[in-house]
C-alpha cells in the first residue's frame, strides 16, 4: 500500500500556517495544476487532487487537529473523492473568488448541460436536538424548514402564462461567455442573463420570475445511534433547487445533546458518579447502578474502596454510529456524609472514633507523625532564627 505524503508538504507550507497561507498555497497549486492547462499529464492530475484533498484537511479546523494528532488514521474515510477537476471546483471554487480567477478554465463550481454551466442548489442546514437516550438506541425525528418549490403557476419557468423566455442575446443561451486577455482565455458567467440563458420579458406573477417560491417542507430523518453533539445527518438532494437546471443542494441535520442529568458522555464512553456510604465503603457492598438505557446493573464494590475510585462496566457506553461495537460505562464513586444522624447512628459513630483513636492504622499513623515532626521542626526553625539575631 503506497504511503500518503504530508499535506502540509504537498501544500508547501509549514505546520503552523494560518488559514490563509494555506488557501493561498492551495490556490497556486490548483491553478499550476489544472488539467486545462496540462493537458493529457497523469502526473499534474494527481498532484491537482492531492493538493485539493490536503486543503480539505488542513482548511477545517477539527480535520486539521485530528491530522496533528494522529497523522492520516485521524482523517482516513472523511474526505470527499474526486473524480475529476470539476468535482474540486464545486468543493472549493468559492476559495478562488470572483473576477478572472473566479471562473478561469470555466469552471464556474458546475457541470455542463446543454452547452452552459450548470450548478449545484445550496445546501440547507437545521438542527436536531436530542436527549441521550435517544442519541444511544437512535430516533426518528421530524425536521421542518422552508426551501424553494417549483412555481406551481408558471412550473418553473419565471414566465408568465401566454409567454416564454426569450433566449439571452449576449451568449446565445449558453450562460456563459468568453474573454481574451493576451493568452489567457477565460470564461465567465453571462452578466446579462446570470448563467440561465435565457430572459424573462414578461415575468410569473406569482414568483415574480424566479420560478419558485418559498415552502415550509416537512422530513422525517432517520438519526444512527451512537450520534454526537455537533454530529451531522445528511439528506442527500433536500437542499435547494439548482438556479439552472443543475442537482439540488443537500440538507444537514446538525445535533445537539441535552445535558443530562445522571451520565456525561466522553466519546463513546459514558461516565457516572455514584455516591455511597462510609459503611459501604469499609466493608464492601454489591449496589445497584442505573446504565442508559439497560436498566439497572449490580456492581460489586470491593472493602476499602476509596472516594473517588472508578470501575468500569463493560459495554454500556454509547454505540459507535459506524456500527464498530459500543464503549464503556465508568463508575466513579464518592463517599456521601450524611447531614443529619439519628441518636443510635451517632452513638456508634461516637464509638468508632473511640476505636480509631485507640487503633490507629499504621499508614495513618506513620501519616500524623510526619506531620508532627513537620510542625515541630518549623518551630524549631524559628526559634534558631531567633536566637541568631
Amino acid at each position: 500500500m503506497a504511503v500518503k505524503a504530508d499535506y502540509y508538504e504537498v501544500l508547501g507550507v509549514t505546520r503552523t500556517a494560518s488559514g490563509d497561507e494555506i488557501a493561498k498555497a492551495y490556490r497556486k497549486l490548483a491553478i499550476k495544476y489544472h488539467p486545462d492547462s496540462n493537458p493529457d499529464d497523469e502526473n499534474a492530475m494527481l498532484k491537482f487532487k492531492q493538493a485539493a484533498e490536503a486543503y480539505e484537511v488542513l482548511n477545517d479546523p477539527d480535520k486539521r487537529n485530528r491530522y496533528d494528532q494522529y497523522g492520516h488514521a485521524g482523517v482516513d474515510g472523511q474526505q470527499r473523492q474526486y473524480s475529476d477537476a470539476e468535482d474540486i471546483f464545486e468543493a472549493f471554487g468559492d476559495i478562488f473568488g470572483g473576477g478572472i480567477f473566479g471562473d478561469i478554465f470555466g469552471s464556474g463550481r458546475g457541470r455542463s448541460r446543454g452547452g452552459r454551466r450548470v450548478s449545484k442548489g445550496a445546501d440547507i442546514k437545521v438542527q436536531v436536538t436530542l436527549d441521550l437516550e435517544e442519541a444511544a438506541r437512535g430516533v426518528e425525528k421530524t425536521v421542518l424548514f422552508d426551501r424553494r418549490e417549483t412555481c406551481e403557476t408558471c412550473q418553473g419557468s419565471g414566465a408568465a402564462a401566454g409567454s416564454q423566455p426569450e433566449r439571452c442575446g449576449r451568449c446565445g443561451g449558453h450562460g456563459q461567455v468568453v474573454q481574451q486577455a493576451g493568452i489567457l482565455r477565460v470564461q465567465t458567467t453571462c452578466p446579462s442573463c446570470n448563467g440561465a440563458g435565457v430572459k424573462i420579458t414578461d415575468p410569473c406573477r406569482s414568483c415574480r420570475g424566479q420560478g419558485y417560491q418559498s415552502r415550509r417542507v416537512e422530513l422525517d430523518v432517520n438519526i444512527p445511534a451512537g450520534v454526537d453533539d455537533q454530529m451531522r445527518v445528511r439528506l442527500t438532494g433536500e437542499g435547494q433547487p439548482s438556479p439552472n437546471g443543475g442537482p439540488a443542494g443537500d440538507c444537514y441535520c446538525f445535533i445537539s445533546l441535552r445535558r443530562h442529568k445522571l451520565f456525561e458522555r466522553d466519546g463513546e464512553h459514558l461516565i457516572l458518579k455514584m455516591p455511597i456510604s462510609y459503611t459501604q465503603a469499609a466493608l464492601g457492598a454489591e449496589i445497584e447502578v442505573p446504565t442508559l438505557v439497560d436498566g439497572a446493573h449490580l456492581l460489586n464494590v470491593p472493602k476499602g474502596t476509596q472516594s473517588g475510585e472508578v470501575f468500569k462496566v463493560r459495554g454500556q457506553g454509547m454505540p459507535d454510529p459506524h456500527g464498530r461495537g459500543k464503549g464503556d460505562m465508568y463508575v466513579q464513586t464518592y463517599i456521601e456524609v450524611p447531614k443529619k444522624l439519628e441518636q443510635r447512628q451517632e452513638e456508634l459513630l461516637r464509638e468508632l472514633a473511640e476505636l480509631e483513636h485507640t487503633n490507629v492504622s499504621p499508614h495513618r499513623k506513620s501519616f500524623l507523625e510526619s506531620i508532627r515532626d513537620y510542625l515541630f521542626s518549623s518551630g524549631d526553625d524559628e526559634n534558631d532564627a531567633v536566637k541568631e539575631k
